[in-house]
């Protein structure tokens, strides 16, 4: 991914989460053939030590089976079918998810979020380090060129790593990016951040009020809908829809208006054509 790149960047929030299950291996391939610019991911700690993509504190929601995540082993977790009826799918690594990225054809960017409270503490972003170190992308040559960022809703965790590997980009989400915005954030070592779409609607000044202090700014999902988001269009603001592939003058295609529903449709239908041309192959009739 070229530093030089303008405009927002399209990232795959759990995948193509709204097509399939999210946090599989399935959704993120089909949002790099959707043409996502990165790959989203939120990562927790097994009782053993390995850390998964898995959302929420337990398994009840996206698997086959019912506990917490904390609480059972890699083994355990991978009895369970994170899939659909139709199509089962197995659980997905961090490491799964490192290597699909690293090994597509183009550069894709990684969005990792640590989860917290947890009752690892600080040993899950130890422990995330030492995964983009075996990778080799812990330590990138700049904060544009890295193939990783790291985000999240904890300042203490945001800090951690950016004590640990400073040149690796940095997220302050939710809340308390609205309350440590501006130089405050980035006190805490976040280099982004990642105010809720309802903050930055009720604030817009947080917008000018990053850029003055050197922060980039990200525009993520609703918190309580899967579906498309529409806010903001400026030069850095980067998103996070559900559905990877959209873009159209710097906005991200919203669901909820005529506007973003036909952008939507419009945005669709050249991701497929851009994708089959890029592989040699025919261009989409629809």
């Amino acid at each position: 991914m070229s530093p030089d790149r303008r405009g927002p960047l399209v990232v795959a929030h759990r995948g193509a989460s709204a097509a399939l299950p999210e946090h599989t291996l399935a959704a993120y391939e089909l949002a790099l053939e959707e043409g996502a610019d990165g790959l989203e991911c939120d990562v927790r700690l097994t009782r053993d030590g390995h850390l998964v993509c898995v959302h929420d504190r337990k398994v009840d929601r996206t698997s086959s089976g019912t506990g917490i995540v904390s609480e059972m082993t890699l083994d355990s977790l991978n009895a369970l079918d994170y899939g659909s009826t139709s199509e089962p799918a197995e659980l997905l690594t961090l490491s799964d998810l490192i290597t699909l990225a690293l090994d597509f054809a183009r550069p894709v960017k990684l969005f990792i979020e640590t989860k917290h409270p947890v009752r690892f503490g600080g040993l899950v972003e130890a422990k995330l380090l030492a995964e983009l170190h075996r990778f080799g992308i812990a330590s990138p040559p700049s904060a544009d060129h890295s193939r990783a960022v790291v985000m999240s809703f904890s300042a203490t965790a945001v800090w951690r790593v950016r004590r640990s590997a400073p040149l690796l980009p940095t997220v302050l989400l939710g809340d308390a990016s609205r309350y440590l915005g501006g130089g405050a954030s980035t006190a805490v070592g976040a280099t982004a951040i990642g105010p809720s779409i309802k903050a930055l609607r009720e604030h817009p000044d947080l917008v000018d009020r990053a850029a003055a202090a050197g922060a980039r700014r990200t525009a993520g999902p609703s918190t309580t809908r899967r579906m498309w988001t529409c806010v903001v269009s400026s030069g850095s603001v980067g998103s996070q829809p559900t559905i990877p592939g959209a873009r159209s003058n710097g906005w991200a295609a919203c669901r909820f208006c005529p506007r973003g529903q036909e952008e939507q449709k419009k945005q669709w239908t050249e991701a497929g054509q851009r994708t089959r041309r890029e592989a040699g192959g025919t261009p989409s009739r629809a």
